[in-house]
Formats: C-alpha cells, sequence, structure tokens
C-alpha cells in the first residue's frame, strides 16, 4: 500500500483571499464550508486522481508570521485552452507578479510568478505549444 497526498498546504496571512486567488487561478472552487476570516480554506475539485484516489486539494492556513524566504518547493501550471503568454497576462491581472522570466527567443522556457502573498509558482507552455515544438 501507498500513502496519497490528501492536501498541499500553503501557510499565509490571508486564507480565504489565498483560496479565492487559486481558486481563480486553477479553475477549481473554494469550498463551501471556506469563508472569508477563516483560519483555513480550501480549494479542491471533485474530479478523480487516477485510480479513482482523490485529487488532493490546496489548503490554506493562516499563520502570524509573514513570508520569509524562496520556497523550497512550488507549483507549476500549464494552461489548458491558452498560450503560457496569454495565462502569464492572465495571472497578473489575478493579482500575481512575474519573478524571473526563463522564456527564450523561439517560445521555450517558462515563467517564474508570485501569488499576492509572494509564494512562487511556474507557468509552463500549455501542451499545445508543446506540440508545436
Amino acid at each position: 500500500m501507498v500513502a496519497r497526498i490528501r492536501n498541499i498546504t500553503v501557510d499565509c496571512r490571508d486564507a480565504y483571499a489565498q483560496a479565492r486567488f487559486w481558486s481563480e487561478a486553477i479553475g477549481w472552487p473554494v469550498d463551501p464550508d471556506s469563508v472569508a476570516g477563516d483560519a483555513e480554506c480550501l480549494v479542491a475539485t471533485t474530479h478523480p486522481y487516477p485510480y479513482d484516489a482523490p485529487t488532493p486539494g490546496m489548503l490554506f492556513v493562516a499563520v502570524p508570521e509573514g513570508k520569509a524566504a524562496k520556497n523550497r518547493m512550488h507549483l507549476d501550471i500549464r494552461p489548458t485552452d491558452r498560450t503560457r503568454d496569454e495565462e502569464v497576462a492572465r495571472l497578473q491581472g489575478l493579482g500575481a507578479s512575474v519573478d524571473a522570466d526563463h522564456r527564450t527567443p523561439e517560445g521555450r522556457g517558462w515563467v517564474v510568478m508570485t501569488d499576492p502573498e509572494g509564494n512562487e509558482f511556474c507557468v509552463e507552455r500549455s501542451a499545445a505549444e508543446r506540440a508545436g515544438g
């Protein structure tokens, strides 16, 4: 038997605001039991993971201390219905910032972004872009 990841937990100042940002970013709903002011807020999908195991959620937990250093672990996201560059622009509109740009002139590469509380994540090329060369 193996263990399965239940949630990816992110420490933050405002759990509900972070849950709302990531809900918009990845298209998973904020759990209906999560409301503004809660110390813990969950973003999860009902789509099954392979082998009928539940897909891990993202759990945001309010902590008193702020982010002090680079994340030791981060998410890599890939857009499903737009290009990497369109996704970067969309995420900026939601409140994310570009931290480092690793795009190359021929179109490869990725963009390191930060969410509204400064947590790093990467935006990769879409599957269509990867297939196109």
